[in-house]
Protein backbone atom coordinates (compact mmCIF):
# COMPACT_ATOMS: atom_id res chain seq x y z
CA UNK A 1 0.00 0.00 0.00
CA UNK A 2 3.07 2.73 0.70
CA UNK A 3 3.84 1.54 -2.55
CA UNK A 4 0.34 3.09 -3.96
CA UNK A 5 0.88 6.40 -1.87
CA UNK A 6 4.47 6.68 -3.27
CA UNK A 7 3.67 6.51 -6.43
CA UNK A 8 0.32 9.03 -6.05
CA UNK A 9 3.34 11.03 -4.34
CA UNK A 10 5.53 10.83 -7.61
CA UNK A 11 2.80 11.25 -9.61
CA UNK A 12 1.96 14.60 -8.15
CA UNK A 13 5.20 15.20 -8.24
CA UNK A 14 5.26 14.90 -11.85
CA UNK A 15 1.86 16.61 -12.38
CA UNK A 16 2.92 19.36 -10.82
CA UNK A 17 6.42 19.57 -12.64
CA UNK A 18 4.51 19.47 -15.82
CA UNK A 19 2.16 22.25 -15.03
CA UNK A 20 5.06 24.28 -13.84
CA UNK A 21 6.74 23.70 -17.21
CA UNK A 22 3.50 23.98 -19.42
CA UNK A 23 2.66 27.38 -17.60
CA UNK A 24 6.21 28.83 -18.19
CA UNK A 25 5.88 27.96 -22.04
CA UNK A 26 2.66 29.55 -22.23
CA UNK A 27 3.53 32.47 -20.92
CA UNK A 28 7.04 32.81 -23.41
CA UNK A 29 4.08 31.93 -26.07
CA UNK A 30 1.95 34.73 -24.96
CA UNK A 31 5.38 36.83 -24.62
CA UNK A 32 5.86 35.67 -28.26
CA UNK A 33 2.04 36.50 -29.33
CA UNK A 34 2.17 40.31 -27.97
CA UNK A 35 5.24 41.04 -29.74
CA UNK A 36 3.90 39.74 -32.78
CA UNK A 37 0.12 41.64 -31.99
CA UNK A 38 2.37 44.81 -31.19
CA UNK A 39 4.66 44.25 -34.64
CA UNK A 40 1.46 43.89 -36.51
CA UNK A 41 -0.07 47.11 -35.02
CA UNK A 42 3.39 48.59 -36.07
CA UNK A 43 2.68 47.33 -39.69
CA UNK A 44 -0.65 47.87 -39.86
CA UNK A 45 -0.12 51.84 -39.32
CA UNK A 46 2.50 51.91 -41.94
CA UNK A 47 0.48 50.24 -44.38
CA UNK A 48 -2.37 52.68 -43.72
CA UNK A 49 0.24 55.68 -44.03
CA UNK A 50 1.39 54.06 -47.41
CA UNK A 51 -1.85 53.17 -48.76
CA UNK A 52 -3.01 57.20 -48.38
CA UNK A 53 0.16 58.22 -49.86
CA UNK A 54 -0.25 55.61 -52.56
CA UNK A 55 -3.99 57.24 -53.16
CA UNK A 56 -2.72 60.28 -53.05
CA UNK A 57 0.21 59.51 -55.87
CA UNK A 58 -2.67 58.12 -57.88
CA UNK A 59 -4.52 60.76 -57.43
CA UNK A 60 -1.80 63.48 -58.90
CA UNK A 61 -0.92 60.57 -61.49
CA UNK A 62 -4.47 60.81 -63.04
CA UNK A 63 -4.72 64.50 -62.49
CA UNK A 64 -1.11 64.97 -63.92
CA UNK A 65 -2.53 62.46 -67.01
CA UNK A 66 -5.37 64.51 -67.50
CA UNK A 67 -3.36 67.79 -67.78
CA UNK A 68 -1.74 66.16 -70.47
CA UNK A 69 -4.41 65.02 -72.23
CA UNK A 70 -5.56 69.07 -72.52
CA UNK A 71 -2.49 69.90 -73.71
CA UNK A 72 -2.54 67.11 -76.32
CA UNK A 73 -5.63 68.42 -77.59
CA UNK A 74 -5.08 72.10 -78.11
CA UNK A 75 -2.13 70.73 -79.65
CA UNK A 76 -4.39 68.97 -82.37
CA UNK A 77 -4.86 72.43 -84.74
CA UNK A 78 -1.59 73.14 -84.69
CA UNK A 79 0.02 69.59 -86.19
CA UNK A 80 -3.61 69.71 -88.47
CA UNK A 81 -2.07 73.34 -90.01
CA UNK A 82 1.23 71.38 -89.90
CA UNK A 83 0.02 68.17 -92.06
CA UNK A 84 -1.98 71.00 -94.27
CA UNK A 85 1.22 73.12 -94.54
CA UNK A 86 2.92 70.08 -96.02
CA UNK A 87 0.31 69.15 -98.29
CA UNK A 88 -0.06 72.31 -99.82
CA UNK A 89 3.82 72.35 -100.34
CA UNK A 90 3.28 68.85 -102.12
CA UNK A 91 0.56 70.42 -104.49
CA UNK A 92 3.12 73.43 -105.26
CA UNK A 93 5.54 70.47 -105.97
CA UNK A 94 3.88 68.95 -108.20
CA UNK A 95 2.14 72.05 -109.84
CA UNK A 96 5.82 73.08 -110.54
CA UNK A 97 7.08 69.83 -111.57
CA UNK A 98 4.62 69.51 -114.24
CA UNK A 99 5.04 73.12 -115.14
CA UNK A 100 8.41 72.47 -115.46
CA UNK A 101 7.78 69.26 -117.31
CA UNK A 102 5.55 71.40 -120.06
CA UNK A 103 8.33 73.83 -120.65
CA UNK A 104 10.86 71.32 -121.34
CA UNK A 105 8.59 69.05 -124.10
CA UNK A 106 8.04 72.52 -125.95
CA UNK A 107 11.19 73.81 -125.69
CA UNK A 108 12.44 70.49 -127.04
CA UNK A 109 9.69 70.48 -129.80
CA UNK A 110 10.36 73.85 -130.40
CA UNK A 111 14.03 73.80 -130.51
CA UNK A 112 14.38 73.83 -134.30
CA UNK A 113 12.13 76.72 -134.86
CA UNK A 114 14.37 78.38 -131.95
CA UNK A 115 17.00 77.78 -134.05
CA UNK A 116 16.02 78.87 -137.20
CA UNK A 117 14.46 82.54 -135.33
CA UNK A 118 18.73 82.77 -134.33
CA UNK A 119 19.41 82.52 -137.22
CA UNK A 120 16.60 84.83 -139.18
CA UNK A 121 17.96 86.81 -136.61
CA UNK A 122 21.47 87.40 -136.93
CA UNK A 123 21.35 87.38 -140.86
CA UNK A 124 18.51 90.43 -140.12
CA UNK A 125 21.38 91.91 -137.71
CA UNK A 126 23.89 91.71 -140.75
CA UNK A 127 21.90 93.33 -143.23
CA UNK A 128 20.60 95.72 -141.25
CA UNK A 129 24.56 96.55 -140.13
CA UNK A 130 25.77 96.48 -143.72
CA UNK A 131 22.41 98.74 -144.87
CA UNK A 132 24.20 101.61 -142.04
CA UNK A 133 27.54 100.92 -143.28
CA UNK A 134 26.80 102.00 -147.12
CA UNK A 135 24.54 104.58 -145.47
CA UNK A 136 27.12 106.22 -143.97
CA UNK A 137 29.71 105.65 -147.27
CA UNK A 138 27.22 107.30 -149.01
CA UNK A 139 27.06 110.04 -146.50
CA UNK A 140 30.57 110.71 -146.26
CA UNK A 141 30.89 111.30 -150.06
Amino acid sequence: MIIVYISVAVLAVAFAVLVYYVSRTLKSAEKTLNHVASTMEGLEKQLNGITSETAELLHKTNHLADEIGQKTKSFNPFFDSVKDVGESIQSVNRSLRTVSDKVSRETERQAGQVSQVIQWSQAAIDIWGRWKEKNRRIDRE
